[in-house]
């Protein structure tokens, strides 16, 4: 797929020496359909790019699945009607994806289905209640007993950034990464307009290796901590999350009431931590 970023010309002024024209780099965004089994689920707005895994992890998000061998198979679809006046033609570009869940997995509840486009700020809009919205989780984050060193933790953002290789071409994109949390290394990162849409490609490559729950990692986000993404985490059993901004009272409420430990305002060398401060090890300053 060659539709993750876009040239457009642009006007560019500054003052004191004018205007010049030149083209600019954009991320793209696009809507995706998601089918179950031929049926129509949601349309989301997303970058192009590492859909299956994206369709997985919004899966898991809203309880269909909870493990990789649920999940069968998934496919573009062709044909009339997969494109579209937002897609700019009328032949496939691969904006509708099918999934087939394995044998004896329960296709999703009409409840699920979402009558009108999801936006690339907001992976909840649709929900008849907030509800519907708290998910139960096949996974106990609470009952983790993951450790992770601060000195660790605070090179998290650093080394989001640095892998950010879209970022850097459009300045338009989210990020979220998954950490092994005792050595630090970096599982996976994906990119996206929807900052929801990038930890459900992060969540959709764990399913795709079968690597649910889980358990001993860190999720680093580029942006704020939402309610939305807090309950992601916990519907795929990661115990920590951890954002370069602020948390919003209800995600602070929610990862309280699940045992997630959520850390907020990760920039240099400090952080605030708003619940489960017990699972990160602080050394004690000299002299003390």
């Amino acid at each position: 797929m060659g539709r993750i970023t876009a040239r457009r010309p642009v006007v560019r002024i500054r003052l004191g020496v004018g205007e010049t024209r030149r083209p600019d780099t954009l991320a793209v965004e696009e809507p995706l359909e998601i089918r179950v089994g031929g049926a129509p689920l949601v349309v989301t707005m997303r970058t192009p790019g590492s859909d299956v895994e994206l369709a997985a992890g919004f899966l898991v998000s809203e309880g269909v699945i909870s493990r990789g061998d649920q999940f069968r198979s998934a496919i573009h679809c062709g044909g009339p009607g997969t494109g579209g006046p937002l897609a700019g033609t009328a032949e496939n570009t691969y904006n509708v994806l099918d999934v087939a869940l394995a044998a004896g997995v329960p296709a999703p509840s009409s409840d699920l289905t979402r009558n009108f486009y999801t936006t690339s700020s907001c992976g909840l809009c649709g929900k008849a209640s907030i509800e519907a919205v708290e998910t139960v989780s096949a996974y106990d984050v609470a009952t983790d007993d993951v450790r992770v060193d601060a000195a660790t933790l605070v090179r998290f953002p650093e080394l989001l950034r640095a892998d950010q290789t879209v970022f850097d071409k459009t300045g338009g994109l989210h990020a979220a990464a998954l950490f092994d949390a005792v050595t630090g290394e970096l599982l996976v990162l994906r990119e996206d307009v929807g900052r929801h849409n990038a930890v459900d490609k992060v969540v959709g490559w764990a399913v795709l290796n079968d690597r649910l729950p889980l358990r001993g990692t860190v999720l680093q986000v580029s942006g704020r901590a939402s309610f939305e993404l807090v309950q992601k985490a916990v519907m795929a059993g990661i115990p920590m999350l951890a954002a370069v901004s602020a948390p919003s009272s209800l995600a602070v409420e929610l990862a309280e009431a699940s045992g997630l430990t959520l850390v907020g305002f990760l920039r240099g060398d400090a952080m605030n931590v708003y619940s489960r401060a017990d699972r990160i090890t602080v050394p004690q300053p000299a002299g003390v």
